[in-house]
């Protein structure tokens, strides 16, 4: 093969052995990566290729082996809930400087993806980080989204509560009117108590001067076509009075 065929070939995909090492940082929602339950693990699935890795001593999931491809991300936790991630993985090989043989070559990308929607909208990428000294070992971290809760905690009692009753607030508002009242009226300015006592004679809940026309109103009679009492008691009251007749 020419060389000139060579710099042409930048990046052929093969099989070559990317190793990544995803990392669990300590974060507010997560400070003591260790105190995750040993059955914590992580997944890398494609089409054609499944990987799965526990977590190790470390706080890291290391793949390795990992072929060229686009994988989902997904560590699976019984404590914490870890969103996914899209990891692409390329590898190939290029031609060295100077034209002197050729050299493999790897590279990975990583971002935040979302579950229902295309495999190409991607989220916010991550920052992926070879590790010093070793060829071919790539790095980035996966945090915790937060804490999983499978029991919904019981309401206790608080006297507070009661007060946001409407039945309660209802109920001590008219106990306040009952028992304050007599206080209110006491103190109050006499002319204005007397106004205040002439206004309740005259008032219709008290069967005074205008009482409710409908109180005396017969359904019954109505129906029936039959002139209501009071209007019975109007005829009468307009009947002419024979005086001075005796039988």
């Amino acid at each position: 093969m020419r060389p000139s065929l060579l710099s042409s070939l930048i990046l052929l995909p093969v099989a070559l052995t990317t190793h990544l090492r995803i990392n669990v940082p300590s974060t507010p929602q997560l400070q003591q990566p260790s105190t995750l339950p040993p059955s914590t693990h992580a997944t890398l699935t494609t089409l054609s290729h499944h990987y799965s890795v526990p977590l190790t001593v470390s706080n890291t999931f290391e793949f390795r082996n990992v072929t060229s491809g686009s994988y989902l991300l997904d560590v699976h936790c019984h404590t914490y809930s870890f969103l996914p991630l899209r990891v692409d993985v390329h590898e190939g090989i290029k031609l060295k400087e100077g034209g002197a043989g050729v050299e493999d070559v790897s590279e990975v990308m990583v971002w935040g993806t979302f579950r229902g929607n295309e495999w190409a909208n991607k989220g916010e990428a991550v920052t992926v980080k070879e590790v010093e000294g070793k060829v071919g070992v790539w790095g980035f971290e996966v945090k915790p989204k937060g804490g999983k809760e499978y029991y919904i905690e019981r309401a206790g009692f608080s006297p507070l509560s009661l007060l946001k009753n409407p039945m309660i607030l209802i109920a001590g508002v008219s106990m306040i009117l009952v028992f304050g009242m007599p206080y209110i009226m006491d103190n109050m300015d006499p002319e204005m108590k007397a106004e205040f006592e002439e206004r309740q004679k005259s008032s219709p809940l008290s069967g005074g001067a205008q009482a409710n026309p409908l109180q005396s109103f017969d359904p019954a009679a109505w129906l029936a076509g039959a002139p209501s009492t009071g209007a019975k008691d109007k005829k009468e009251d307009k009947a002419p009075v024979e005086r001075g007749v005796t039988r």
